[in-house]
Order: structure tokens, then sequence, then C-alpha cells
């Protein structure tokens, strides 16, 4: 079934604009189709693509890996062993960042138990505000930001 760029945009939650950009840095798996009067041509397999294509990206991927990812796909057999090496990159990139996202969380949490913990006292205009005169700070500073290295310890422990 042949659907139009703005079926495609609903269909995808892209936007015109950025499926047009997406043709033009050329990361569609299959060349977009064009009409006679030049409307552009999609169909199912290029929103199954577009589905792929928008994770890589809203996981980081830069736009070049993806176009490299698209020409190896394009070039067909034979080369999936170096697709998966670009995809296993990738991944390790990945889980680096959502190491540092649930340090990031542990942090917020942390906080969060901090706040909760003086508003349930009724304290919590003991709590430390930039805008008075420094007072011994209620909750003291999380010395630990970064995941320690296995065998390493941290200040606080």
């Amino acid at each position: 079934m042949d659907l139009s760029i703005g079926e495609v945009a609903r269909r995808t939650g892209l936007s015109v604009h950025a499926l047009r950009f997406y043709e033009r840095e050329g990361l569609f798996a299959n060349p977009v189709r064009r009409l006679s009067n030049g409307r552009r041509i999609y169909h199912e397999e290029d929103l199954e693509w577009l589905a792929i294509c928008t994770k890589l990206r809203s996981s980081g991927m830069p736009l070049a890996m993806i176009r490299q990812y698209v020409e190896l796909a394009q070039e067909g057999p034979g080369n999936e062993h170096e697709r998966l090496q670009l995809l296993r990159r990738h991944e390790s990139h990945v889980e680096a960042q959502i190491r540092e996202l649930q340090d990031t969380l542990d942090v917020m949490r942390h906080k969060v138990r901090i706040y909760e913990d003086h508003v349930a006292r009724g304290e919590a205009d003991q709590l430390w505000n930039p805008s008075r005169p420094a007072k011994p700070r209620a909750d003291p500073p999380i010395v630990r930001l970064r995941a320690q290295s296995p065998g390493t310890t941290s200040p606080d422990s």
C-alpha cells in the first residue's frame, strides 16, 4: 500500500520536515520513491525502518553511524560482521548512558528522601536556601557521583 508523506508523519509521529531530513541524509534503507508529479511515496517497510532508525537516533547514535549502517544494509549479504560490530559499539555506548542515568537517579532519590524526611518532620524551613545567609546544611552532599570500578572504594564507604 502506498503512503503519502503526511500519512507517514501521522503514523510515525515524525514531522514532514524530519522525514525529508532523513531522506536528504540518506537514512532510509530503501530510496524514497516518487510519483511523476514529484510526490514522495512510502511503503510499510519504510515505516518499519523508520521505527528502527528513530530508536537509533533517540539512543544517541550519530547520523554518520546510522548512514554507515544503512550503506552496509544496502550492500546486502556478506557484511553482517561489520553491521554486528557497529551495533555492538553503539550497544556499549547505550549501556554507558544507562549507567550514568542510574547514577543520576540514585542522587535524585537520595535528595528526594532527604526532603521527604524534612517535610514530614516539619523541618523544611531548615533546609539550605541560597537566598539566606549560609547555615550548616541539613543534607550532607553526596561524595560518590560516578560508579566505582570493581575493587575500588568510594570516599563514603
